[in-house]
Parts: C-alpha cells; structure tokens; sequence
C-alpha cells in the first residue's frame, strides 16, 4: 500500500486545498448560490465553520452574490425559453431566498405572455393546433418550460374550438 490511500470510501479525509481555494475555485467557473456553494464544500469534507468562513471571505469581495446569480439565472431561462414558474422553481432549488427571486424577477421586466409566444413560435412554428391531442402536447410542453395557464393560452391566440 502506499501512503495516498489516505481517503476511503466510508470516511473522508481531509481535503487537500483550503476551503477559500475551493471556494474560489468553484466560483471561479461560474456563479453559484450561497446555499449551493455551502453544500458542495460540505460535501467535499471541510467543516461548517471553514465553510462559514469561506462563504464570509467571497461575500467580502463580492465573489459570492445571491442578487447577482439570480439575475444570471434569469437571463439564461430566458435565453432557453423557460418561463417564470420554471426559473422560480431553479432558483428555489439552488437554495435562493424568495424575496431575492421576486425582487430579480421584477427588475427583469420582462413580457411572459410575449415570451411564451416567442417559445411556442420557435417550437411549433405556424402549423394550426388542429386536433384536442395536438393541442394537449404543446400546453404540456408550454408547461413543462413553466408557463402558466394564461400565458400558454396568449401563445396559442386562445384558440378554444377544441
């Protein structure tokens, strides 16, 4: 055996970068939200209160931004056609707080039914909706991208003969 077995898969070892190098090394190939940046260098074996000190060094320099990320994660949605339910629903999971999420999705001001038009355009182009199964595919699909009722049926032109 040589000496590098020093981590074994029921225990951690000690890592072997800082907390701060990690840190940095992760926000330094893209943002991250506090709540998911403290999660990986948990997962990564360094204390709690490393990782507080860690999170506190990149909040100081501003490297570590909640508003920031969010109005990235906003931007990005949009550009994949997602829509605000969806976007939310990234951010929450990513451990982002609701009033950061609201206050990022205010200031994008930004048309959602507008938006889903340009989605459902770009998706389904000019073909009419010509059945209640064709109909039903495209409202899932408008959902899944996380529009809402009123929004997909803006999209649609309110189509309602099915």
């Amino acid at each position: 055996m040589t000496e590098n077995t020093s981590s074994n898969s029921k225990g951690r070892a000690k890592p072997k970068k800082s907390v701060k190098e990690a840190a940095v090394g992760y926000l330094s190939r893209r943002d991250h939200a506090e709540k998911e940046l403290r999660q990986k260098l948990i997962a990564r074996g360094y204390s709690a209160e490393e990782v507080d000190q860690a999170i506190d060094f990149c909040q100081d320099y501003n490297w570590l931004n909640d508003v920031r990320y969010a109005s990235i994660t906003v931007r990005n949605g949009i550009a994949k056609g997602w829509g605000e339910l969806r976007i939310q629903q990234e951010m929450a999971m990513k451990g982002v707080e609701s009033s950061v999420i609201d206050q990022v999705l205010e200031a994008a001001d930004i048309d959602w039914n507008q938006h889903a038009c340009e989605v459902a355009q770009r998706k389904f182009g000019q073909t009419p909706i010509d059945t209640p199964k064709e109909k039903a595919k495209r409202y899932r699909f408008m959902q899944s991208r996380g529009f809402n009722f009123d929004q997909i049926a803006y999209a649609f032109g309110q189509d309602e003969e099915y």
